[in-house]
């Protein structure tokens, strides 16, 4: 394997040679290969992994972006972008996601996970404007954490996230209920000083889930500090109320030795969630029935055949994959967990990664002495990400320029209190 090979990382590249006939490899959608304004108008999530997914009516859309945007090639948007950040200077901050497309993320002053990038947004208190190229509940954890006078803008506002949407706050709230049927109140510590219950929500939720979290004792997690958080919440309560994800709750309650019987699914769609009260009086993390579109695409048969044409592979997940796929793994970790294990690899290595492919074709190209490719064969990136395209990047970013913010992100005051409330507990809980 010659070390001065060059990979393109970007999964636009990838997808135009597909429909223009010039690769063969498979995608889910080739309606990702056009413009995301196409889809703004529409309901629904856009081409990509959360297609499928049913959008809550009420979703915020996206205004039509002028046509110089759309019409502008990769290297005018790229000029203008340059010029624009150059223009601002230390007014404005760029925040990148890690699943961002490489278009967009060469951009970034800072590229991250949701709890680096929340981090990185409390550092520059004296940035006029916070420009959060990840998703919309991403821009609104960096308004409740920025100041009064920063304006956080999401280039794009289709950009939600189908996960965060599976637990809207009424349903939140109607759970906290019954489970108090069930439980007795859930406000009153038992003799061992313990809460029947403790929630936890995970970073990828709107503000009024953490706002709720906030309320009720409990604090938000990442796939950076899961387990961390977790022990902080099983030392204050009997049981965790754990959402929306229900397979990061359940791979790293698993991880510290909870059993899987353990973790009774609450389907918001079902009395009790679907389980009986005895299931959740003996329960010690009651995980809510979401899931991540993107991580629920990789399976058991994807490792099998990557270990059987690539012996001595090594294979590591997200812990948003269900627990099968993470168990046939050799590893799983955050994003931030992949990218440092690959860095840290001395020899040359082959990995199968089981992630957003954004930033597995970006890891691949980053370190060209190693193979590495993603587990699904399918180019099918995050629906909800792939919406920031740098055409939306330019606009916000010229817009500030000309001294008009666009886009701006904001959490009303009522539900900004308690939600900073559990995310000033999830900063504090910083990973071993």
């Amino acid at each position: 394997m010659s070390p001065l090979r060059t990979i393109d990382p970007s999964v636009d590249h990838a997808l135009q040679a597909i429909v223009a006939g010039a690769s063969l490899d498979p995608t889910c959608s080739t309606d990702l290969a056009a413009g995301p304004w196409d889809f703004d108008s529409r309901p629904g999530y856009g081409p990509g992994s959360s297609m499928g997914d049913v959008i809550p009516v009420g979703a915020p859309r996206q205004g039509e972006l002028p046509a110089a945007y759309r019409e502008a090639g990769e290297d005018e948007l790229d000029a203008r972008i340059r010029a624009a950040k150059q223009a601002l200077g230390d007014r404005v901050v760029v925040l990148g996601h890690f699943y961002q497309r490489e278009e967009v993320v060469r951009h970034a002053d800072y590229v991250g996970d949701s709890f680096q990038l929340a981090n990185a947004a409390l550092e520059h208190p004296d940035a006029e404007a916070i420009v959060f190229c990840g998703v919309h509940f991403m821009a609104e954890t960096a308004d409740l954490l920025s100041g009064p006078d920063q304006s956080v803008i999401l280039p794009n506002l289709a950009a939600g996230c189908s996960m965060a949407d599976m637990a809207d706050i009424d349903q939140v709230e109607d759970c906290w209920e019954q489970l108090a049927d069930v439980l007795g109140p859930l406000d009153e510590p038992d003799a061992g000083g313990l809460l029947p219950v403790i929630p936890v929500t995970y970073m990828n939720s709107s503000a009024a889930i953490k706002g709720f979290v906030g309320r009720h004792g409990g604090i938000v997690c990442t796939s950076s500090n899961a387990a961390t958080v977790l022990e902080w919440a099983f030392a204050r309560g009997r049981r965790v109320l754990f959402f929306p994800d229900q397979h990061l709750g359940r791979n790293t309650a698993k991880a510290m030795g909870v059993s899987l019987e353990r973790m009774p699914m609450w389907n918001p769609r079902r009395p009790l969630g679907g389980s009986s009260a005895d299931e959740l009086r003996d329960g010690r993390v009651i995980l809510w029935h979401g899931f991540c579109s993107v991580h629920r695409r990789f399976t058991v048969d994807q490792i099998d055949q990557a270990r059987a044409e690539h012996p001595g592979v090594r294979v590591i997940v997200h812990p948003e994959c269900p627990v099968e796929v993470v168990d046939a793994a050799d590893e799983a970790g955050s994003t931030d967990y992949i990218r440092r294990a690959i860095a840290a690899a001395t020899e040359p290595t082959t990995f199968a990664i089981g992630t957003e492919i954004n930033l597995v074709r970006r890891l691949a190209a980053q370190h060209p002495q190693h193979e590495i490719f993603c587990l699904d064969p399918v180019v099918c990136p995050c629906s909800t990400m792939y919406r920031i395209h740098p055409g939306y990047l330019a606009w916000v970013l010229e817009e500030l320029v000309a001294g008009r913010v666009q886009n701006r992100v904001r959490v009303a005051d009522d539900v900004a209190r308690p939600a900073k409330v559990a995310l000033e507990r999830m900063l504090a809980a910083r990973p071993r």
